[in-house]
C-alpha cells in the first residue's frame, strides 16, 4: 500500500473504493486513479465555487487531499445525490469549522466538507469531530482492517474486569541508576 493510501486511510475514505496505490503528489494521475476525468473535475470545482465563497473555494481544491473529497462529489453526483446543497452548508460566517487557529484553517474546512457530504440535509452539521468506527479500526494497533471475523469461528468470551480492589499491582519501575 502506497503511503498516500496508508496516510489518506480514515474518514474521508470511508465507504469510498481507494487504489492500494493512490499518489496524492500528483493531482492528475491521483484524479485519474479515483476514476475522476478532466471535464468531471472541472464541473467539480465549478459547482464547489458556486456553493462556497471564493477563498473557501480555493482553499478546497487546493488541498493536498482535494482528490478525496472530489472522488466523494463524483460519486453522489453519479447517485444524483446533490452534493452542491451539502456543501452550501459550510458557507455560513457562524459556520463551526471558521473558529480555531488560522495554521489550522484548511485541515477543518476539509473535514467540514465531508461532513456536510456525508451528513444528510435533514440532519444539522457535527460541530466536533465525528467518530467513524472503521476508520478507527484501521487506524488501531489492537486491532485491523485484516481482523474481520473468519467465517464458522467463535470469538473467545470476554472476561469480566475484576473490581479495583481485587486487581493484581505491580511495583513501579526504579528510576535512576542501580545499585
Amino acid at each position: 500500500m502506497s503511503t498516500d493510501a496508508k496516510r489518506a486511510w480514515g474518514p474521508l475514505t470511508e465507504g469510498l473504493r481507494i487504489p492500494r496505490d493512490l499518489d496524492l503528489t500528483d493531482r492528475a494521475h491521483a484524479l485519474d486513479q479515483l476514476g475522476i476525468s478532466t471535464g468531471a473535475h472541472r464541473l467539480l470545482v465549478s459547482r464547489v465555487n458556486e456553493a462556497l465563497p471564493e477563498p473557501d473555494a480555493a482553499l478546497l481544491v487546493s488541498s493536498r487531499l482535494w482528490p478525496l473529497l472530489a472522488h466523494r462529489m463524483h460519486t453522489m453526483a453519479q447517485a444524483g445525490e446533490p452534493f452542491t446543497a451539502h456543501l452550501a452548508r459550510l458557507a455560513p460566517e457562524t459556520a463551526a469549522w471558521r473558529t480555531g487557529p488560522p495554521a489550522d484553517t484548511a485541515k477543518r474546512l476539509l473535514l467540514a466538507a465531508h461532513h456536510a457530504l456525508t451528513t444528510p440535509l435533514d440532519a444539522p452539521l457535527p460541530t466536533g469531530p465525528r467518530v467513524s468506527a472503521p476508520a478507527a479500526r484501521s487506524r488501531s494497533t489492537t486491532t485491523g482492517p485484516d481482523t474481520a471475523a473468519v467465517p464458522g469461528r467463535q470469538p473467545a468470551p470476554a472476561q469480566p474486569a475484576a473490581p479495583a480492589h481485587h486487581r493484581q499491582t505491580t511495583p513501579a519501575p526504579r528510576q535512576g541508576r542501580g545499585r
